[in-house]
């Protein structure tokens, strides 16, 4: 499977944070394939004095959708996020790791609504800060 994944952080070594993150899925998820720049971004959802630092990559591994979530949870935990956000209540954070596609081996788009998760992402479209850097690694959408 192919994932396409959203990082960001807006607090502490934002540089640093990223780079642990990606470090983390790649000693625990899978390959990176590709991987945008890294982008400054004003908060959305929420007022911060804090910028983000935002970017975008694609991870091939053998996981199933709710094990690439639980493998994304744990490496936000793991890098020391404790909160998520809840009922779209949003907050400053180390680190934030959103699933935003997947697509099979053979290039299927996979679709899933489950309490746990949804994919596509159904915000990714309304966000700049995840859109900009996912069209840098995947031009078409």
């Amino acid at each position: 499977m192919k994932y396409y994944l959203s990082l960001g952080t807006n607090l502490g070594r934002k540089e640093q944070n990223l780079q642990a993150a990606l470090k983390c899925i790649e000693e625990q998820i899978g390959n990176i394939v590709s991987l945008s720049a890294f982008h400054v971004t004003a908060p959305w959802g929420f007022t911060s004095a804090n910028s983000f630092l935002n970017a975008a990559c694609c991870v091939q591994t053998g996981l199933t959708p709710l094990q690439m979530l639980q493998a994304t949870q744990r490496i936000e935990r793991q890098l020391g996020r404790t909160h998520k956000s809840v009922n779209r209540i949003y907050a400053d954070r180390l680190i934030d790791i959103d699933l935003l596609l997947c697509f099979t081996d053979e290039g299927t788009p996979l679709t899933l609504n489950t309490p746990a998760l949804t994919l596509p992402h159904p915000l990714m479209c309304e966000r700049d800060f995840v859109m900009t850097p996912l069209r840098e690694i995947l031009p078409t959408v």
